[in-house]
């Protein structure tokens, strides 16, 4: 088992700034993918990073793509989300998860096992 606690959400203006940290206790989180997803009202949770337990292989969603960046620091056992260049649209309940395993994109999508909370974005326009 793995317990995963998520902070640094809040309110920003667009074009702005937040860096997400996501905190794992629990198991050693070294042997697991880390990843991040997002969940707007009215909308379904949707992916939007993953990083190899190595930390030398990630994805990132379409929308975030040269905004967002994925890392983490296995001596902490933490995982973050770096979000530069903010819009609107990326207002949502964040989502920090763990996986066991790795492969492709389309993959990583569907294999996350465990979820923290979540911590909410709110960028203003």
């Amino acid at each position: 088992q793995v317990q995963l606690v998520e902070s640094g959400g809040g309110l920003v203006q667009a074009g702005g700034s937040l860096r997400l940290s996501c905190g794992a206790a629990g198991r050693t989180f070294r042997d697991y993918a880390g990843g991040w997803f997002r969940q707007a009202p009215g909308k379904e949770r949707a992916f939007v990073a993953a990083i190899k337990w190595s930390g030398d292989s990630v994805y990132y969603a379409d929308s975030v793509k040269g905004r967002f960046t994925i890392s983490r620091d296995n001596a902490k056992s933490t995982v973050y989300l770096q979000m530069n260049s903010l819009k609107p649209e990326d207002t949502a309940v964040y989502y920090c998860a763990a996986a066991s395993r790795w492969g492709s994109p389309s993959f990583m999508v569907r294999a996350f096992d465990y979820w923290g909370q979540g911590t909410q974005v709110t960028v203003s326009s």
